[in-house]
């Protein structure tokens, strides 16, 4: 079985959101960090499109769960 690999930039595109280095900088900074009991595809920020495809992605492990666990590990982390 081939599973692909997806990285940050590609999860920014596939949300719709500002791709490159400062802009998922900005993203983390401007929306971090998140309650620790709130679930990241429950956000306020999102839309219900953004959320759907959060929440699908890692209910069905689909091969954008890591890079989406990735994107949630970095909007609940405090800042040091």
């Amino acid at each position: 079985m081939h599973t692909q690999t997806h990285d940050i930039a590609c999860l920014f595109a596939q949300l719709g959101l500002a791709a490159n280095r400062s802009g998922i900088d900005g993203f983390v900074a401007a929306h971090g960090p998140l309650p620790a009991d709130m679930p990241l595809h429950e956000a306020p920020f999102w839309n219900r499109g953004q959320a759907a495809f959060l929440r699908e992605g890692m209910l069905e492990d689909s091969d954008w769960a890591a890079i989406i666990d990735a994107l949630n590990v970095m909007l609940h982390a405090r800042p040091q």
